[in-house]
């Protein structure tokens, strides 16, 4: 053999022919166990939301692009909403998409360059619902002047609570202050949150909502900036008003409340201003009468002693006298209104009390029940009575039937005779002496044969 067909048969006998599948196969297992966990930097392009929630792009560069893919669930932890042109930091394994025979990344992990994720939710949620209008100063709803109560959603246990209790029993005791335990750290703070005002807007319990955090960082103050809480707020028919950490910081529930405070302790300030002015009004003006009264006090004194001192005490209690009847007038007409008030509520006591009796379930209930009875009670004499005369009709028929029945009238001694056809013979000329005819009895069938015809005339008259 020559030494060219050595080499050709050697050749042959060492090359491997592979499918596609199984060289993009194995190029794929060799990329994922070699590049199984990278971090690429890249500027996204393409970027493609699939309806299966999955977030198809482009990581590119000067020089060099890359496809990648996020799957749902991780898409569902991101804290910003990846758009065309952000730079983002990636990291993920290297793959081969091999229907296309395409390498990829599938990233488990992306976050922006730069800023942080959730600075950058943050500045796209609120671009979003500003160009809705829902920061618009025209749909905010005004605090009412003198709230009789005040609806809070915060922690039970932070110093948010007490601080803002503090201030308003300081303020205005008489406000009450109803309180909606929540979370307002972690993921389902929102949620809750969220829960408070549809609580309070449905209760119809208070005047007004104020949702309340202590300050924080961005992280911590992360619920606040959520979609579900802002359309809530945005929703709320009730006020709201947001007291979210410091004076420097900022929320979106901040911008969508009918009323931000700078911190808590200024929400409750702000409540109670109203109610602050007037008490202030009102120490300002027993101050003023106060004076008056020491004034006009001074006045008398100098009065009476230029006057006669039995004469001055006359007139004194003549006076205390007159004002003693007056007061024995107010006390009487007093007492007649809260008679009055007295007998109203109670006439409107018997009448709600009345009316809860009538509503009761318990007596509606052995109404019905009394009803279903005397229902099977009509129902089962009406049934009776349909029964007895429907055998009563039955009886009769049946008489009539059996009146009327052949067999009744050969009872009586009749027969009927048929010809050898078995037709019903009416008349003696449908016979012929020697034909054969059966007679029908009572009690059964005589066969014979025709001897002799005897024809019967009738007379006509």
């Amino acid at each position: 053999m020559s030494q060219a067909a050595q080499l050709g048969f050697t050749f042959e006998q060492s090359r491997h022919i592979w499918k596609v599948s199984e060289l993009l196969g194995e190029v794929c297992a060799h990329l994922e166990r070699q590049y199984a966990d990278v971090w690429i930097e890249g500027e996204i392009s393409n970027l493609r939301p699939a309806s299966s929630g999955h977030i198809y792009f482009t990581l590119k560069d000067d020089e060099a692009q890359l496809g990648a893919v996020i799957f749902r669930r991780q898409a569902s932890l991101l804290r910003f909403r990846p758009e065309d042109g952000l730079q983002v930091l990636v990291r993920g394994r290297v793959s081969v998409y091999e229907q296309r025979g395409q390498m990829q990344v599938i990233a488990e992990f992306m976050e922006p360059v730069g800023a942080g994720s959730l600075q950058i939710a943050f500045e796209q949620l609120k671009a979003k619902l500003q160009q809705e209008g829902l920061f618009d100063q025209e749909r905010k709803k005004p605090l009412p002047a003198y709230p009789r109560c005040v609806g809070i959603v915060t922690s039970p246990t932070g110093a948010v609570i007490q601080d803002f209790l503090n201030i308003v029993n300081r303020r205005h005791a008489a406000l009450d202050v109803l309180l909606y335990p929540a979370l307002v750290q972690g993921e389902s703070a929102a949620q809750e949150i969220v829960s408070g005002i549809a609580y309070f807007n449905q209760a119809r319990n208070v005047d007004v909502i104020v949702i309340a955090r202590g300050g924080g960082s961005l992280e911590d103050l992360a619920p606040f900036n959520s979609e579900p809480l802002a359309r809530a707020i945005a929703a709320s028919e009730l006020p709201v008003v947001s007291a979210v950490g410091h004076e420097t910081d900022f929320t979106i529930a901040d911008f969508v409340a009918d009323l931000r405070a700078p911190t808590p302790s200024a929400a409750a300030e702000l409540i109670t201003s109203a109610l602050h002015k007037v008490e202030e009004h009102v120490g300002l003006l027993a101050l003023r009468l106060d004076r008056a009264c020491r004034y006009r006090l001074l006045h008398a004194r100098d009065l009476l002693a230029r006057l006669n001192a039995d004469a001055a005490l006359a007139r004194l209690r003549e006076g205390f006298s007159r004002r003693q009847q007056h007061l024995d007038e107010l006390r009487f007409r007093l007492e007649g209104t809260v008679a009055g008030v007295l007998r109203r509520a109670t006439v409107r006591l018997h009448e709600v009390s009345a009316r809860l009796h009538r509503q009761d379930a318990t007596h509606k209930l052995q109404f019905w029940r009394e009803r279903v009875v005397a229902l099977e009670n009509r129902l089962a004499h009406a049934l009776e009575a349909r029964i007895r005369y429907g055998s009563a009709t039955l009886d009769a028929l049946t008489r009539h039937l059996h009146a009327l029945s052949p067999l009744a009238v050969l009872q009586r001694g009749y027969a009927l005779v048929y010809d050898e056809n078995g037709t019903l013979v009416k008349q003696v000329a449908r016979l012929s002496a020697g034909q054969q005819m059966t007679a029908r009895l009572a009690d059964g069938r005589v066969v014979g044969r025709v001897t002799e015809i005897f024809p019967e005339r009738t007379t006509t008259k």
